[in-house]
């Protein structure tokens, strides 16, 4: 029995130890309670420090006291002084009038004519005069609601934000001192001494001076107007990064990307995802999904399925090259593009691996293993010269080694090679053509029903040649010609082409949308000149007809 009394008592005991740890420590976190709310009530509640005077009417229950003359009130550890003041101290609140200041440590100071303010929610309304100034940042404004609580001040009636880089005014704005974050809505203006930013909407750090463009913005400047819905702006570093389709235009060209790298200092614009850039005074875009551009230097670069188009004329020329680079020089644009040059006009088409353009006199440069279209024609050489004029191609010029190749039918083919060549066109057509040195052709007389009548096959120093209605029509050689006409049942195959030539059908680009094909020239089929007798061996003057 008086084990189980002492083990009864021993539990028991145990219990009650417990009971009174817990009761212990409830009084303790009760306590901890009441000191807590104690200290926040003591932080939030408005003492007042000193006034000059003090008035109030016994009689009267009225539920304020008047104060005036040097007032000041302190809640925990900001001060506020004014000229006078109504202080409602059972609820906590004050409205201060004349030479309102309130001050918050030694960085941040708010001032106006009048402050009605809440402390137990920590709300100041300020009007008239209100200036927040948090070290080298003003916010000037004539109504703003201050939460002391939050350190943050809105203004709803008009504001201005003015760092050491930039003047910022808008309707609706607020401002945190503590995350120096400063957001604008409506009539948003941001003036720097080197552009001015306009938007619907603006945050704004004042400690890094970057802009967030989070809405349609123009930022207007001497050297360009820029367009963005979303991105940033250094506004102390003049650099931005512009999403969203942004686009930027100068001096007459305007450059878009889905991303636009951007600085001011340079000139420099790198676009990332669908690069469009169009200089509107000469008449010229360039494509690609990678690019830049200078507004300074007026120099652009375009890669990643990039394409020039050439808009000046009633065709337009669609250019495509692995590379294109574009550079003004005066008042006229220079074009080069590189590796796997493709180009489509409706009256001329052209492949080649390097291509230069000059709107200066619209002439095309085609390099290494250029080959050129029009209509039913075929030429190719060492270099082709295109003269542009008006809406079509006036002259071609073809230099040091030359072919022109016109598709007859079957296997039959004209065909006209010579060391230079010039030939001249009317209305997309070639009508007339100059051709010297070395001069060989390979050409199908036709009878009236135009069936071919055999192969007629010269050479000479010289030659000229007409047509009409896209066909071979006279040919003039001169001055001395060495030739043969083949009946066509006596001909063999190995007479039917002359050595350089070759027929590149296969490679002609047949819209604007096939100068992106891949195609390669296979090695075995790039055409070299070929020197088959001099000059000297070659005199005399002969109408071929």
């Amino acid at each position: 029995m008086r084990k189980d009394i002492t083990y009864l008592y021993e539990n028991r005991h145990k219990h009650l130890s417990g009971s009174l740890c817990l009761f212990v420590l409830s009084l303790f976190c009760f306590a901890g309670t009441i000191k807590a709310q104690n200290t926040e009530e003591q932080e939030k509640k408005i003492y007042l420090l000193h006034a000059n005077t003090l008035e109030f009417d016994k009689n009267v229950s009225a539920d304020y006291r008047i104060l005036r003359g040097d007032v000041r009130f302190r809640q925990d550890s900001a001060y506020m002084f004014c000229d006078s003041a109504y202080f409602y101290e059972k609820n906590n609140s004050m409205d201060a009038f004349g030479n309102v200041r309130m001050e918050q440590g030694d960085t941040l100071f708010v001032y106006g004519d009048f402050l009605y303010y809440d402390g137990n929610d920590g709300l100041a309304r300020l009007r008239d005069n209100v200036k927040m100034i948090n070290r080298d940042v003003v916010l000037t404004t004539d109504s703003l609601n201050y939460d002391r609580f939050k350190n943050v001040g809105y203004f709803f009636d008009g504001g201005e934000i003015k760092d050491p880089e930039n003047t910022l005014t808008s309707l609706y704005g607020r401002y945190s001192p503590d995350t120096k974050i400063a957001v604008f809505n409506q009539n948003v203006e941001l003036v720097n001494p080197r552009f001015t930013l306009y938007s619907d909407t603006l945050i704004y750090n004042t400690n890094t001076s970057v802009a967030d463009i989070v809405g349609p913005s123009k930022i207007v400047s001497d050297s360009n107007i820029i367009y963005s819905d979303l991105g940033w702006y250094d506004t102390k570093a003049d650099i931005a990064m512009l999403l969203d389709r942004s686009r930027i235009e100068s001096k007459g060209q305007t450059l878009t990307g889905d991303t636009i790298y951007y600085d001011r200092n340079t000139g420099y614009g790198e676009v990332f995802g669908n690069m469009f850039l169009n200089d509107t005074v000469r008449k010229l875009i360039m494509t690609g999904d990678f690019g830049y551009y200078n507004e300074l230097t007026q120099y652009a670069f375009s890669t990643k399925e990039p394409m020039a188009i050439e808009y000046s004329q009633a065709d337009s020329l669609f250019l495509h090259g692995d590379t294109l680079k574009s550079q003004v020089v005066g008042d006229y644009r220079l074009m080069n593009a590189y590796n796997g040059v493709r180009f489509f006009r409706t009256d001329i088409q052209g492949v080649c691996d390097s291509l230069r353009y000059s709107t200066q006199d619209s002439t095309i440069v085609m390099f290494t293993n250029p080959v050129l279209w029009n209509i039913n024609y075929q030429i190719y050489g060492d270099t082709i010269f295109i003269n542009m004029n008006d809406s079509t191609v006036e002259k071609v010029v073809v230099k040091d080694f030359a072919f022109l190749a016109q598709h007859k039918g079957d296997v039959y083919y004209d065909q006209l090679t010579g060391k230079v060549m010039n030939a001249y066109f009317q209305d997309g057509d070639i009508h007339k053509m100059d051709m010297s040195g070395n001069v060989e052709v390979i050409f199908y007389p036709e009878e009236s029903d135009k069936s071919l009548i055999g192969l007629n096959n010269a050479q000479s120093s010289y030659l000229k040649a007409f047509f009409n209605k896209r066909q071979l029509d006279k040919l003039t050689m001169w001055p001395e010609v060495n030739g043969s006409l083949t009946p066509l049942p006596r001909l063999v195959p190995d007479k039917l082409y002359l050595k350089t030539f070759h027929w590149y059908s296969d490679l002609r680009p047949t819209s604007k949308e096939d100068i992106f094909r891949q195609v390669k020239m296979a090695e075995e089929d790039i055409v070299r000149p070929v020197r088959i007798f001099t000059q000297d061996e070659l005199e005399g003057n002969t109408d071929l007809d």
